[in-house]
């Protein structure tokens, strides 16, 4: 008996190390069309879920302008109330709880995935005809659910995309950092040199040149007070940034604080682009006619033999807020809120949400510089004492 239970585990082991073998040779060697059918290849599922996030995205956006025309059966489902439930605003929220859902099923079905080849990875990799079923389903069952669980989940909808915009804003911050420091490392710093100059300096003169076209744009009146403090406020903090760090305990450069400067210039740009239409002190464009979709950009970096190439929970994770962050885009952060056809991200709710996500990025961005001294000055005073 010892030796037939023997002899089964070491089959069972040789068998699943044959399939491991199976799919590390279908992920190195197979055509994309293959890896795609065998879920063998990690990095081209993540432009399955993009597809399938975008298309969410896509349907929030024909319920909300185009759904009494294009999907008139809703009108008659219990929980629409003649269409006012299930189009328009409601409508953006129950596409986005259906697309939440989905992705934070695979967050809790993939987080702590450490390894390849394993049950989990081929989860997140494969499967691809039951995930799109199940999202089609719970897309489906969020029409159906009662308007006050919509109403709750817009409100928490406001929170999850708040944690979108935070990871988004580290993300930034983090690749401006890693970016310096590359460029500051003894192996480059003599080659890098030239090269920071000069992009530190273009970034500097492309921030400047976007202040003073936001202030011809946006302030060409005296009265056009709060444009005229977004946008001179955007040039202090700037300077403060650039002060900071060049301050000789910091010291990390000036490329670091060129680059935020880009960064909030763009927010700040971005936030008086949102203010209502028919403002008099928005002179290029017509609010009506912007659209302002920001990516979520993945980290590649070489995967060891057996480990994850990125993080797969987190990977959901930021899908599941940015399902929430593109309904908050799609409604004006306010479901009361009512926008017209081929619009984003408009109203002053909108347009303060980008102010203080410009002013939150200036402050983590000095306090990453700041703490380093911050915590030496400490840990000195601990050891004097």
């Amino acid at each position: 008996m010892e030796g037939t239970t023997g002899r089964s585990k070491s089959e069972m082991e040789s068998g699943s190390t044959s399939n491991n073998n199976e799919r590390r040779i279908a992920f190195k060697e197979g055509s994309w069309f293959g890896q795609f059918k065998n879920g063998s290849n990690p990095w081209m599922a993540r432009y399955v879920y993009g597809l399938i996030f975008l298309a969410s995205n896509l349907l929030a956006w024909a319920v909300r302008d185009y759904g009494r025309n294009a999907f008139p059966e809703m009108e008659r489902l219990k929980n629409c109330q003649g269409g006012r439930g299930c189009l328009g605003a409601e409508g953006v929220l129950r596409v986005s709880l259906g697309c939440f859902a989905f992705y934070f099923v695979m967050f809790l079905s993939t987080a702590g995935t450490s390894s390849l080849y394993n049950c989990r990875d081929t989860w997140h990799s494969g499967w691809w005809s039951f995930k799109i079923g199940l999202w089609i389903a719970l897309t489906a069952t969020a029409f159906l659910v009662p308007t006050f669980i919509i109403q709750i989940y817009g409100e928490i909808a406001h929170f999850g995309a708040g944690v979108f915009l935070l990871v988004q804003l580290v993300s930034v911050i983090s690749f401006i950092t890693w970016l310096n420091d590359c460029c500051q490392s003894d192996k480059t710093e003599d080659k890098c040199h030239i090269h920071v100059m000069l992009l530190a300096t273009a970034a500097y003169i492309i921030c400047i040149v976007g202040i003073i076209m936001m202030y011809v744009w946006y302030a060409p009146e005296p009265s056009c007070l709060l444009n005229i403090f977004f946008i001179t406020w955007t040039l202090v903090l700037i300077q403060l940034m650039t002060s900071v760090s060049l301050h000789p305990k910091v010291n990390a450069g000036i490329l670091t604080p060129g680059l935020m400067g880009l960064y909030i210039v763009f927010i700040c740009w971005c936030a008086i682009r949102s203010e209502p239409a028919g403002e008099n002190c928005i002179r290029k464009a017509e609010a009506s006619n912007r659209t302002d979709w920001l990516t979520i950009i993945v980290k590649k970096e070489a995967p060891a033999e057996d480990a994850v190439p990125y993080g797969y929970g987190f990977f959901h994770f930021v899908f599941a807020t940015g399902a929430m962050y593109f309904a908050m885009l799609l409604i004006g952060w306010n479901t009361h809120h009512i926008i017209k056809k081929w619009t984003i991200d408009v109203g002053w709710t909108s347009t303060w949400v980008r102010i203080v996500n410009e002013w939150l990025a200036v402050s983590v961005y000095l306090w990453m510089l700041v703490a380093p001294v911050i915590l030496l000055r400490c840990r000195q005073t601990n050891e004097s004492a």
